[in-house]
């Protein structure tokens, strides 16, 4: 399998103001991405999830170290525009990246402006909306849809660019419930039927749980690394760095506290259940 984002010895800060000292967010960052891989970002507030997403796109560049796309350097200032396609970026609140009346319009920007042909880009937005579910929506107003809705549009923005990668930065913290579900439902699906990278930075454990590989950040490193049951089986350490396991986990784990044998390994309601219904012999 390619390498898709791979991150060699990543040092970052945020420069200071009137001559305070900058805040240091990575020193030696390590991480690979891999071509086709649904990867979710964990980590508490202040982390450097945000900050390691825009090194993807090189919206920030590194202080040390290199950043590379697609075998692409994104230090590299004649390569920006070539990284940009390969990689493309969704932010938390749909409404900052929504720039037409009409869907269709707002899909076709993204092409427009990297020069595709206009044949060529009617294809591309009609292919992108009926891939995230909103081609009846094409000529309707963005601003009349729901939260879900808007940033399912935005993913169609980043889909007709026809990028190798999508990044997600918290794409669903301003969403209810619902809007959650279909975004990350959207997702999924590209990865799965597309082939598409998906990085999704997140702090909802349950949607990280539907990732193949779970990555949590602490302290400028990457201090958990593997599937979502081998990182969320490991409840005392997602603790000890102030974080929490899905609630099924967190469950089986109180139990243990309580003499129990639970394995920490159940990640759905359906899991769950069954670990449950062994253990009391239901």
């Amino acid at each position: 399998m390619s390498t898709a984002i791979s991150v060699e010895h990543l040092s970052y800060s945020y420069p200071g103001v009137d001559d305070t000292p900058g805040t240091v967010v990575f020193e030696d960052m390590n991480l690979t991405v891999e071509s086709g891989s649904f990867v979710a970002v964990l980590g508490g507030n202040g982390c450097g999830k945000s900050t390691l997403a825009k090194h993807f796109n090189a919206i920030l560049l590194p202080c040390g170290g290199k950043v590379y796309v697609c075998g692409l350097d994104t230090s590299v200032e004649d390569k920006l525009m070539q990284v940009r396609r390969c990689v493309g970026m969704v932010f938390q609140n749909p409404d900052n990246q929504i720039v037409a009346n009409v869907v269709e319009e707002d899909v076709a920007f993204g092409p427009e402006n990297l020069g595709i042909a206009s044949p060529a880009i009617r294809q591309r937005v009609d292919q992108a909306l009926k891939q995230v579910g909103m081609y009846e929506y094409r000529e309707h107003a963005p601003h009349l849809l729901s939260g879900g809705q808007k940033q399912r549009i935005a993913i169609a923005g980043v889909i007709a660019m026809e990028p190798k990668c999508i990044v997600l930065d918290e794409p669903t913290a301003m969403l209810d419930p619902k809007g959650r579900r279909e975004v990350l439902e959207t997702v999924t699906r590209l990865n799965r039927e597309k082939g598409i990278t998906v990085v999704l930075i997140t702090h909802h454990m349950d949607e990280a749980a539907k990732a193949e590989r779970v990555v949590v950040l602490h302290g400028g490193k990457a201090v958990l690394d593997g599937t979502p049951k081998e990182v969320f089986s490991q409840v005392e350490t997602l603790h000890s760095i102030g974080l929490c396991a899905p609630d099924t986990t967190e469950l089986c784990f109180m139990l243990n506290q309580q003499g129990y044998s639970l394995e920490l390994t159940c990640l759905t309601d359906e899991e769950c259940a069954q670990t449950l219904m062994k253990a009391f012999k239901v």
